[in-house]
């Protein structure tokens, strides 16, 4: 698999996946994306049913990075990653919940997060000099990269969250480690911080001197282990081999941009659903044709609130720029958090399944384009936990949800936070 920039225009040489995984961002700003889909073999798609996640991540790594390493190592890589189930449990008639958040920071980040720890250090040399990891988070990512990377020789991680903005469960997760992990409060939004990731890739010098790589979903690495999981519903569901309609919860859309690399490489997807709350620059263009990124709105789903998705940079160059294209492959869908704690509530008064915020909006996605498509089987990306949500989840449901053991252990550390405004200068000596 050879990586090519949104932004080249075809001047830009493809890079190599590996060069592509430690740069982050292309050199000229841009996000990486294959230089061309390599089409997954019917015959591969056929092994997958009756196999387990790291299965169907082991069958699908060694197609996409023949080359990276030798099929031994890809496959010691993807099974110490992917060492979780992802099991698919029916909601209700029409609908099933494919949960993806059986990790040890329970929520689907952790998929794209270790297989990228992993991977690097596989493909580092041991002479490397150190590498800062720089991420942005407005939930659930900090957790996922901070523990994936927690501990690996060679690695520094700076994980940027906005103040208040994050749930106290998960901030716990990130905030707590300590060792070669920086948690730093940025006063503003997740677009703040998102846009200090950006200004400090942007900064030639800065970039040399901490050996600067990304972990957030503008890394092509955390989006190639993300396929997996859309191959692996499919190959699991009760209508298989049918095609899939696949709602996904959406805040930065790198899980629909891995989503949409999946079907253009042959996994079986008929329809998307983006599934967002209220800040729905994506769902907007989808019925305007125009793109409007504005500041972001506080919800109940917070790793969703996003008003300028990076990845959204990607769709359009997959779409080459046409609205039309996208909307025959891809429907937009807003909700509010009054939807939200609705779904939430009837779920499981009516089905007795918990959902966390974010899966919510991911089920009224689904309810909505089956008023359209009422054959095609639905299956809901569940992204997240719902102890993690217990102050939103637990009033709703009248009942305590159970605190995960991984959970509990980082609630009783001690958090250990910088606080800067949302300036370069301040971040600076952080990273330095």
């Amino acid at each position: 698999m050879k990586l090519v920039s949104t932004r080249g225009g075809g001047a830009t040489p493809p890079v190599p996946f590996a060069e592509a995984l430690f740069r982050g961002l292309a050199p000229d700003g841009g996000l990486y994306l294959p230089d061309g889909f390599p089409p997954i073999p019917r015959k591969l798609l056929e092994r997958l049913p009756g196999g387990s996640f790291a299965d169907t991540g082991v069958v699908l790594a060694r197609h996409l990075l023949e080359g990276v390493l030798p099929p031994e190592r890809i496959e010691a890589v993807v099974r110490d990653a992917l060492d979780f189930p992802v099991p698919l449990i029916p909601l209700e008639d029409g609908i099933h919940l494919a949960e993806l958040f059986h990790g040890p920071t329970l929520a689907f980040k952790d998929v794209g997060a270790r297989f990228m720890a992993r991977m690097s250090a596989a493909l580092r040399p041991d002479d490397a000099p150190r590498v800062t990891i720089l991420v942005a988070t407005s939930g659930d990512t900090g957790g996922a990269v901070a523990d994936a990377f927690h501990g690996v020789p060679g690695t520094r991680v700076v994980v940027l969250f906005p103040r208040g903005r994050v749930s106290p469960r998960q901030e716990a997760q990130f905030t707590t480690l300590g060792g070669n992990v920086t948690a730093v409060e940025v006063e503003g939004a997740f677009d703040d911080c998102q846009r200090l990731v950006k200004e400090a890739f942007a900064d030639p010098e800065l970039r040399r001197r901490a050996n600067l790589s990304s972990a957030n979903s503008i890394n092509i690495g955390r989006l190639v282990p993300q396929i997996f999981y859309y191959a692996h519903a499919w190959a699991a569901h009760p209508a298989h081999p049918e095609p899939l309609t696949v709602s996904v919860p959406s805040g930065n859309f790198g899980n629909l941009t891995a989503g949409l690399m999946g079907w253009k490489m042959g996994i079986p997807v008929r329809h998307f659903v983006a599934a967002t709350n209220v800040n729905d620059v994506v769902p907007a263009y989808l019925a305007t044709g125009s793109f409007a990124p504005r500041p972001s709105v506080a919800t109940l789903s917070n790793a969703m609130d996003v008003g300028d998705p990076s990845n959204f940079e990607r769709m359009r160059h997959l779409f080459r720029d046409d609205a039309d294209a996208m909307r025959g492959m891809v429907t937009g869908s807003a909700w509010s958090d009054e939807d939200t704690t609705a779904c939430i509530a009837d779920a499981w008064r009516d089905h007795g399944v918990l959902l966390d915020p974010h899966t919510a909006v991911g089920v009224l996605g689904m309810r909505a384009r089956r008023s359209v498509d009422p054959r095609t089987p639905g299956v809901v990306l569940a992204t997240a936990h719902p102890a993690k949500f217990a102050e939103t989840v637990e009033p709703l449901i009248g009942a305590e949800i159970p605190l995960p053991p991984a959970l509990s252990r980082r609630l009783d550390a001690r958090r250990l936070v910088e606080t800067i405004p949302s300036r370069l200068d301040s971040l600076r000596p952080i990273i330095l």
